[in-house]
Formats: C-alpha cells, structure tokens, sequence
C-alpha cells in the first residue's frame, strides 16, 4: 500500500503546483481577451469568448478522461498495484485519441448545432466561425492531455502538470501578442497560437509521463483490455461525462442567454467569466489535492486518512477563497479597465463586478465536493447531484432572467453552485461508510 499519511504539507505539495499551472489559464483567457480588446470593437471579443467556450464544453465533454483518471490511479496506486497505474494511462491515451479523432470529423454537424444554439449577431457568429474551424485541429491533442495530467495528479506529480501547463499557456500567450499584435491576424491569429501550444503541448506531457513507458507494463494488452477494469472505468467515465454534460450545458446556457442582450453585454459577461475562471482555478488545485488524497485512502481503505484529506483540502481552500474575494472586491474595476478598451464594454462589465467578490465563497463547497467524490470515484452520486443541481437551475432561469436581466443570470448561477454543494454533503456519509468496502 502507498503512505496515506495526511498532513498539511503533502496537501499544499500536491495543490500549489496546480495552483499556480491553473493559475497561467485565465491568465491566458485575459490575455486572448485583452489582446483581441485592443481592437476597441465588441464583436471580436464576443467571438474569441463565444468559440473559445464552445469548443472548450466540447472539449471538456471529455473532461472524464483527466478526473476518472486521476481517482483510478491514485486508489491503484493507493492500493500497491503498478500494473494497473500503466494500464490506466494507454487506456486513456488510446481514448483520447479516438475522441479527439471523431470531434474533427464531425466538426460541421457540430458547429451547426453550435451556432444553432447560440443568437449571437451575425458578424459574431462569423468571426466564432473563423476561430473554431482553426482551433478544432488541435482537438486530438487537447483531450489525450486530460488523460495525461489526470494521470500524473493520481500519481501526486504536480509539478509536472504545472510545466506542462506553463509550457502550453506560454507558448500561447508569447504567439497571441505576436501574431494578434504583431502580424495583424486578428480572431485568427489568436486561434493558431492555441493550435500550435495544444500539440507542443501533447509532445511535452508524454515525455513527463515516461515512467510509465519504462517496461512492458504499459502494452501488456490483456490487463489494458481486461473486461472487469473497462467496465468500471467505462461506468466511472460514462457518469463523470454526463456530469460534464450538465455541467457545460448550465455555462452554455448563462452564455447563450447573455448573448441574446446584445454585444456589449455579452462582452462583459465574457470578461467577467475570466474572474470565475480565475475562482475556479485558484480552488481546483485544493480539490484536486483532495481528489487524490481521497483517492490513495479509498485504494489503502483508510476511513480516517479520507476524512482527514477532506478536511485539509477544504480548510486551504476556505484561506485562498477569502483572498479571492478581497482581490475582486478591491482590484476588479482595474482588471476590467486593462481587459477592454471599448467604454460601453467597460461600464457594462463594472455593474456586475460586486458579484465576482462573493463567487469564490458562494462556489468553494461545491468544488472541494467535486474533488473528494472524483477521488473516491463515486460517480453515480456526483451524476444524481448534478442532474438534481440543473433542474433546479433551469427553474431559477425561467423565474429570475425574465425579471431581473443579466443580474437574474448571475443570481441563478451562484443558486446553481449552493445547490450543487447541497446535494453533495447529502451524499458524503454514505461515501465515507463505502471505505472499507472499496477494491481495486
């Protein structure tokens, strides 16, 4: 069995690497937002906003590959079972590869769905067109990459995942100012730049996986294809993957609905999104922690360590959302200021900055719940919470967008994350009980 000693170091090792990797991605999104806000039009920024959203809901349909991962290989791992932590990564690999594969091949039925969905005006529309029809080559890359860094998480090699992280993140912002700035690509040039960071990427977390090519573990085909381990992990992923589904859908449709308010508005949603990306991020890292701390005790079958875990990740993750929220509350004006250079955009986005300072506190128990049942790999329950979190979300929209506008869309997104945090705890006694019964 592995050591499933938990203490506040081993907790802060694991998280401050993705800390500071999740950290470089809105730093990119405002950078692909800032860059493009130059410009001093509403359209392009809409654009990047909207096709960058929808390829990454699509994308992350596939998010199952870097979450189902990381709790597989932390409770093999947990439960002294190296075989099966190599079998773990080329049965992800093989899956990304063929997903991201199938997106290219369907890109036309899908941007068509997209688009469908989307009111966007015209010249958004055809500006998101653009980007995506460039960026969608890079979708075998970018889903094999969550099977790689889920599974160096589960292994507890954080700092690998933040190299890879500033790696692609640099590499992206360095050929955004360039192309964009530099060359004039404009909406296009932003769309190469991530192209080409999601491939360099690819080739980057391949070499800090080797480990897990040394040997002959990873091709020893009758252990990757034994009936009994696809089968869970095909139930792990199928119910992670619906999870995503709701999840991104409930985005989709805050985006979607925004839009319909005009370009302005939509623009400063799409800045305001970067603060909770910022959240979202900045947290992760602790449910991450937590996800494969959760995860080394249920393969050692230690109750106490899985509490402990829980807790830890949780009680660093309170310290860093309070800081979140200061940060917003004092800085936010200035951030949206260096975001965007068009007024109307500007005054738009500052109505509605008081609702990005309670956002790290109103999210946090939903994300380190995510992250201790990720962990354990208690999937059907997170799939019941999420469909019971969206019903109850879908019912705030019809009752508060109509009578409140774009501040009735972001009453009902904090309600969405209450109630998604709620459903969790309902589910977490009988988890912690299943420890003893857990198996590898």
């Amino acid at each position: 069995m592995a050591n499933v000693e938990v203490t506040h170091k081993r907790v802060l090792t694991i998280a401050i690497p993705i800390v500071l990797s999740n950290a470089t991605v809105p730093i990119l999104g405002a950078v692909d937002t800032g860059v493009i806000g130059q410009l001093g039009l509403a359209a392009p920024i809409g654009a990047v906003g909207i096709g960058a959203v929808i390829l990454s809901a699509l994308y992350w349909l596939f998010g199952f590959l870097r979450m189902g991962t990381t709790g597989l290989v932390a409770q093999a791992r947990g439960g002294g079972n190296p075989g099966e932590v190599s079998a773990l990564l080329s049965r992800g690999m093989m899956i990304g590869t063929v997903a991201g594969l199938l997106v290219v091949g369907l890109q036309i039925p899908l941007f068509y769905a997209a688009f469908w969905l989307s009111p966007a005006s015209a010249e958004v529309e055809a500006l998101a067109r653009s980007y995506m029809e460039i960026r969608i080559w890079g979708a075998p890359a970018a889903i094999s990459i969550y099977a790689l860094s889920g599974w160096l998480i589960g292994m507890e090699k954080t700092k690998a995942v933040f190299i890879l992280q500033l790696w692609m993140n640099g590499v992206n912002v360095a050929l955004d100012l360039w192309f964009v700035l530099g060359l004039g690509f404009g909406v296009e040039g932003v769309a190469v730049a991530t192209l080409i960071a999601e491939w360099s990427g690819l080739a980057l977390g391949l070499y800090l996986c080797r480990s897990a090519f040394q040997g002959d573990k990873w091709r020893q085909w009758a252990r990757i294809f034994d009936p009994a381990k696809l089968r869970r992990m095909a139930v792990v992923n199928s119910d992670i993957m619906i999870r995503s589904v709701l999840l991104m859908g409930s985005f989709m449709t805050f985006l979607f609905l925004g839009a319909g308010l005009g370009d302005e508005t939509l623009a400063a949603n799409q800045i305001l999104l970067q603060f909770v990306e910022i959240t979202a991020y900045a947290l992760d890292g602790f449910a991450i922690s937590a996800e494969t701390l959760v995860g080394g005790a249920m393969g050692a079958r230690d109750r106490a360590a899985l509490r402990r875990a829980a807790l830890l990740a949780s009680g660093w993750a309170l310290v860093a959302a309070f800081l979140l929220a200061m940060f917003f509350a004092l800085l936010g004006p200035w951030l949206i200021a260096v975001m965007t250079t068009s007024a109307p955009v500007q005054t738009e986005a500052f109505r509605y900055i008081w609702w990005m300072a309670a956002f790290p506190l109103i999210g946090l128990p939903s994300w380190m719940f995510d992250g201790v049942f990720i962990g354990a790999t208690r999937t059907r329950e997170m799939r019941l919470a999420m469909l019971q979190s969206t019903v109850f979300y879908a019912g705030a929209l019809l009752l508060l967008f109509p009578l409140m506008g774009n501040h009735g869309l972001w009453l009902a997104l904090m309600l969405f994350d209450i109630v998604r945090a709620l459903t969790l705890w309902r589910y977490y006694p009988a988890l912690e009980a299943s420890t003893e019964r857990s198996a590898i």
